[in-house]
C-alpha cells in the first residue's frame, strides 16, 4: 500500500513512517521542503515542495495516487481546503492530524471520548483545528471526501521532555534547574491528570487507521492509557536525573497572566489544556486497532529521552529568560506571602 505525508519528519510523523517502511512493508512518500531529510528512513521516498505552493505540488503528483494521504501540517482551514482539492480522487483515505486540546474548555467531565463537545476558548491553535475538522466532515457528508480525523494529546519522542511550564527554547532549562537544585514552577496545585504517550507507542494506533474502512469518517484520540498527575510527571522526570524534586505551584491563571506578556501563551497552553484534568477513553480506537497498548510507561519513556539527549548537546539549549522569569515569579510570590504573614 502506498501512503503520501505532507511533512512527515516531525515527533508523531517520524515514528510512524518508520514504522511503515521498516515494519509493515508501506511504500512511503514524503511531501515537505527537504530541510530534514536526515530523519528520513531507507526505503522513504521524497517529493520536495512548499505545500502552501499549490500548482507545484499539483505538477509533481499529477500522475501519483495513494491508499492514505496523511496531513501533518495543516493548521488552517485554507490548509485542509487546498488538500481537499489536491487530493480529491486522489486517495482512498484522508488523515488529518486534529488536536485533543479542542475538546471543550473547562471541561463538563474529565472523562473525555470522542463524543466530547469540540470547544476551547482559550485556544486559537485549537479552534483552528475545531474548524478544520468542521470543514473536513462537511466535505464526507457532502460528498464522499474519504476523511479520518485523529487527535493526538501529549506525545513526545527521544528528543524531547514533556513539561507543563517551560519557555520558548523548549524543556532544557527546566531540566537544568532540577540538576542544579532550583525550584521548578508547576502549573496549579500539580494534580490534575494527564496523558503522555511515547511516538513509537502512537505509532502502533495510528497505522492501525490508515487502509482501515472502520475509521472512514470517523474521529479517534490516540493516546497510551497511563494517566499521571502532573506531580508524578515531575518526580518521575526528578527521579530519572536522580535529583531530589523541588516543587513550586503556581495557579495557571497567574503563570498565564505573568508569561503571556513574555510570548509563552500560557493561556492557551495551560487554561486551554494542560491545567484541565483529562482521561481519555480509549475504547473506540481499541475497537478496531485491538494492538494500541501502553508499551512504553513515563518512567522508560523519560529515561529513554535523557539518555539520548545527554549524548545531543545541540539538544540542550538554554533559556536565559525564562530562567529569570521563574525567578521572578517565584521572588514576587514568596514576597506576597511575607508581607501577608507580617
Amino acid at each position: 500500500m502506498t501512503a503520501l505525508f505532507i511533512g512527515g519528519t516531525g515527533i508523531i510523523s517520524t515514528a510512524i513512517v518508520k514504522r511503515l517502511v521498516e515494519e509493515l512493508n508501506w511504500e512511503v512518500w514524503l511531501l515537505n521542503r527537504g530541510n530534514r531529510s536526515e530523519v528520513m528512513p531507507d526505503g522513504a521516498h521524497q517529493i520536495i515542495a512548499d505545500i502552501k505552493d499549490e500548482a507545484d505540488v499539483e505538477a509533481k503528483i499529477k500522475d501519483m495516487s495513494f491508499d492514505v494521504v496523511c496531513e501533518f501540517i495543516g493548521f488552517h482551514v485554507e490548509d485542509v481546503e487546498r488538500d481537499y482539492r489536491l487530493f480529491k480522487g486522489k486517495t482512498k483515505q484522508y488523515i488529518y492530524i486534529s488536536s485533543a486540546s479542542a475538546y471543550h474548555k473547562p471541561a463538563a467531565s474529565y472523562v473525555i471520548t470522542e463524543g466530547t463537545t469540540l470547544a476551547n476558548p482559550y485556544w486559537q491553535y485549537s479552534r483552528d483545528k475545531i474548524a478544520c475538522e468542521e470543514f473536513l466532515m462537511k466535505m464526507y457528508r457532502e460528498e464522499g471526501f474519504p476523511i479520518t480525523i485523529v487527535r493526538p494529546s501529549h506525545t513526545y519522542d527521544e528528543r524531547n521532555i514533556p513539561l507543563g511550564v517551560h519557555g520558548k527554547n523548549g524543556f532544557w532549562q527546566v531540566i537544568k534547574r532540577m540538576q542544579e537544585g532550583k525550584p521548578v514552577i508547576i502549573q496549579g496545585d500539580g494534580t490534575s491528570l494527564w496523558h503522555l504517550t511515547f511516538n513509537r507507542d502512537f505509532a502502533v494506533g495510528f497505522t492501525g487507521l490508515m487502509g482501515n474502512r472502520h475509521a472512514i469518517g470517523e474521529a479517534f484520540h490516540i493516546t497510551g492509557d497511563e494517566v499521571l498527575t502532573w506531580n508524578q510527571i515531575y518526580a518521575t522526570i526528578a527521579d530519572a536525573l536522580g535529583v531530589t524534586l523541588k516543587p513550586y505551584h503556581v495557579s495557571a491563571e497567574f503563570l498565564a497572566a505573568t508569561g503571556d506578556v513574555y510570548g509563552y501563551d500560557f493561556t492557551g497552553s495551560l487554561i486551554g489544556d494542560k491545567s484541565t484534568s483529562v482521561v481519555f477513553d480509549n475504547s473506540k480506537l481499541k475497537k478496531i486497532v485491538p494492538e494500541m497498548t501502553t508499551r512504553i510507561p513515563f518512567n522508560q519513556g523519560v529515561r529513554i529521552a535523557l539518555d539520548y539527549i545527554a549524548k545531543h548537546s545541540e539538544l540542550q539549549v538554554e533559556d536565559l529568560e525564562f530562567d529569570a522569569w521563574c525567578d521572578r515569579v517565584i521572588d514576587a510570590l514568596e514576597n506576597a506571602k511575607a508581607c501577608i504573614l507580617k
